[in-house]
């Protein structure tokens, strides 16, 4: 009897990678004796390391190897040698497409992502805005599997054992255990655009006003742009223990371990609010052009620490990439940092609890 075998289609983005561990993890878990690989982009292989052992996971180099219509036929090639039975596409843009219709045409069972555009043109409207939730995009993901006929309950709690992952993996700066009482707090201040982007002078109020009601506390920074590890380095030297682990880390796989033994995480709409999702712990988000109606809130997260200015024009795109109806992301520069330290002061509270 033929194993069952299921190909995972999303190369990109970083985030959005991410929000397909709580689904690929819950449906591993259901189904053991189903062989499941992820295809995805080398940069995304630290999400799957702790998977169990019916994930694998293959890598495409898109910009080389499998460049073009000529380097896609090879990376079709190559997969059709690995014996899959079904193809869930969890991306739907012209690369998986292209795949998704050349597995159609030799007659494999193939479904896709439906990403309900209609009902996000109208969310993010200049006129008749319709300011309802969307489906998240864990259940988009999750209705692909079940129409493959892998009816699949989301539970996943953490990529990582209780207790998080291990401090031993990291240099030894951050392979220290907490201080009775202290704090550890992730700060991820930067996202891919502008309109998710929180000024960077109140970041710095908020920073104080953290730092001053805990002194004991540790705040990491995470970025990873040239531009962003200037501005993190510049903000670690301001501030007392205050570090710029990303720039030490060297890599998603390290901050991820980092990220489970925080307390809280201050994040935009970005890959960072995902990855300190999976990683279990509780995220702080500051939204502007964006919005949470949308479906990309961190797995786990709650609307309570969600930290937005309610403004007619938000919001104006689903992923923060057009420009500012008004010219000037006030629908940032609205958010008081108080605000921000506000919602942190509760997350920390309520683990204190």
């Amino acid at each position: 009897m033929r194993t069952e075998h299921i190909l995972i289609i999303r190369f990109s983005a970083l985030g959005d990678v991410a929000m397909t561990v709580p689904v690929v993890d819950s449906l591993a878990r259901q189904y053991p004796d189903v062989r499941i690989t992820m295809l995805s982009r080398p940069f995304a292989r630290p999400f799957f390391e702790y998977m169990p052992q019916n994930v694998g996971f293959m890598e495409a180099d898109l910009k080389n190897e499998y460049y073009g219509v000529k380097g896609l036929n090879a990376l079709y090639r190559r997969l059709t040698a690995k014996n899959f039975t079904a193809i869930a596409d969890l991306h739907s843009v012209l690369r998986s497409d292209y795949l998704r219709m050349r597995f159609n045409i030799d007659r494999y069972h193939v479904a896709h992502i439906d990403k309900h555009r209609s009902e996000r043109k109208q969310l993010t409207g200049r006129s008749d805005k319709r300011m309802e939730q969307l489906p998240s995009v864990f259940r988009c993901y999750a209705d692909v599997f079940a129409r493959l006929g892998y009816p699949v309950k989301v539970d996943f709690t953490s990529m990582f054992p209780p207790g998080g992952g291990d401090l031993g993996r990291l240099p030894a700066e951050f392979n220290v255990p907490k201080a009775g009482g202290e704090k550890w707090i992730g700060l991820a201040p930067f996202a891919a655009y502008t309109g998710k982007v929180y000024p960077l002078s109140q970041m710095r109020e908020a920073v104080a006003e953290i730092l001053r009601r805990h002194p004991g506390s540790r705040l990491f920074l995470f970025g990873g742009g040239a531009d962003e590890i200037v501005a993190l380095n510049e903000l670690s030297a301001e501030f007392d223990r205050c570090v710029n682990a990303s720039a030490r880390l060297g890599g998603i796989g390290s901050e991820l371990i980092l990220m489970s033994h925080l307390d809280v995480m201050i994040s935009m709409d970005s890959a960072n609010m995902h990855m300190a999702s999976i990683a279990g712990t509780l995220v702080v988000s500051v939204w502007g052009a964006t919005h949470p109606y949308a479906g990309f809130m961190g797995w786990g997260q709650s609307y309570d620490d969600v930290v937005q200015a309610d403004m007619p024009c938000r919001p104006c795109s689903v992923n923060g990439n057009k420009p500012c109806l008004r010219g000037d992301c006030m629908c940032m520069k609205a958010v008081r940092p108080e605000d921000i330290v506000d919602k942190v002061e509760a997350v920390l509270r309520r683990n204190d609890a």
